[in-house]
C-alpha cells in the first residue's frame, strides 16, 4: 500500500508502513519526502505526526535532510492504538468520481474493508485497486484515524456468498422487499454483539430478482430498508454506514 500525506488539523500526518516507538527512526523518501522538503519546506526539527495502523501516533521530529530523503525520530506517543467496529463495506463499484468519494467517506466513518464486488448489474468493468487505497489512505490522515482500510480483491456475488464466514452477519441493503429497517435495533444486535458486521449496497441499476433471491436465502443474511426513497449507490452506502455507527458501532 502507498504511503500518503495530508495536512490534519494544522499539523502534517503521515501514514507510513515503518515501525513506530520511542527512539525509533523513520526514513521518508519519494513524494513524502517532496512534499515534505518542497511544498512544506520542512527543516530539521520540525515536528509531524505518524501513524502505521499497529502501534498508535507518534509525534517525530525531523533530524536528517538528504538528496534521497528525510530521517525522522519518534519522540512522544499521542496517541494509543485502539481496537475499531469490526465493520466491512461490501460495494458494487461505481463510476470513478462516486468511488473516489465513497472511498474516502467510508473511511471516515470507519470500515476496515472496502469489498469491490461484481453484480449483475454492474456497470464498471474494473477497479482501480491502487487509487481506492490511496483515497482510502488520504482519508485516514485527514480524519485523525490511525488505521486505514484494507481494500480487497473484487469477486463476483456470487463467489463472495460461497466463501463469507458464517459468524458475519451481512446487512443486505434491498431497495424493495426489505421490511426491517436499517436502524432497528433487533437485527443489528445479532451482528454487532459480539460478531463482526458487513453492509451490501447494489449498483446504479439496483439488484437482480435472482440476486436478491440469492441473498435471502442465507442464514447470515438479514434484508434491510433505508427508507422511502430510491438513494444513489453511494448515497445508500453512507447511509448505512452512519446509521450502524449509530446505534451499534463507536458512535454510541
Amino acid at each position: 500500500m502507498a504511503e500518503g500525506i495530508t495536512e490534519a488539523g494544522g499539523k502534517t500526518r503521515l501514514y507510513v508502513t515503518a515501525a513506530l516507538g520511542a527512539g525509533l527512526s523513520v526514513p521518508l523518501s519519494g513524494p513524502q519526502a517532496h512534499y515534505l522538503l518542497h511544498v512544506m519546506r520542512a527543516r530539521a526539527g520540525q515536528r509531524v505526526m505518524l501513524f502505521n495502523g499497529r502501534d498508535g501516533e507518534w509525534l517525530a521530529e525531523i533530524d536528517a535532510i538528504t538528496k534521497r530523503g528525510v530521517t525522522l525520530t519518534c519522540r512522544t506517543q499521542t496517541q494509543s492504538q485502539a481496537a475499531v467496529p469490526d465493520l466491512w463495506l461490501v460495494f458494487a463499484p461505481i463510476k470513478k468520481t462516486p468511488s473516489d468519494y465513497l472511498t474516502q467517506k467510508a473511511t471516515e466513518l470507519g470500515v476496515t474493508l472496502l469489498q469491490p464486488v461484481m453484480t449483475r448489474r454492474t456497470i464498471v468493468a474494473r477497479v482501480n485497486a491502487e487509487r481506492m487505497a490511496a483515497n482510502a489512505i488520504e482519508a485516514a490522515e485527514q480524519s485523525g484515524r490511525l488505521s486505514v482500510p484494507e481494500i480487497g480483491e473484487t469477486v463476483s456475488l456470487e463467489k463472495l456468498l460461497a466463501g463469507w464466514p458464517n459468524e458475519r452477519r451481512l446487512f443486505f441493503c434491498d431497495e424493495a422487499g426489505a421490511t426491517a429497517t436499517a436502524c432497528d435495533a433487533d437485527p443489528l444486535a445479532k451482528a454487532a454483539r459480539p460478531a463482526p458486521a458487513a453492509i451490501l449496497t447494489g449498483p446504479e441499476g439496483g439488484f437482480d430478482p435472482a440476486e436478491r433471491a440469492l441473498l435471502r436465502g442465507f442464514s447470515f443474511v438479514t434484508p434491510v430498508t433505508l427508507g422511502p426513497r430510491i438513494l444513489r449507490a453511494d448515497t445508500a452506502a453512507l447511509a448505512a454506514l452512519a446509521i450502524w455507527q449509530s446505534v451499534k458501532g463507536d458512535w454510541v
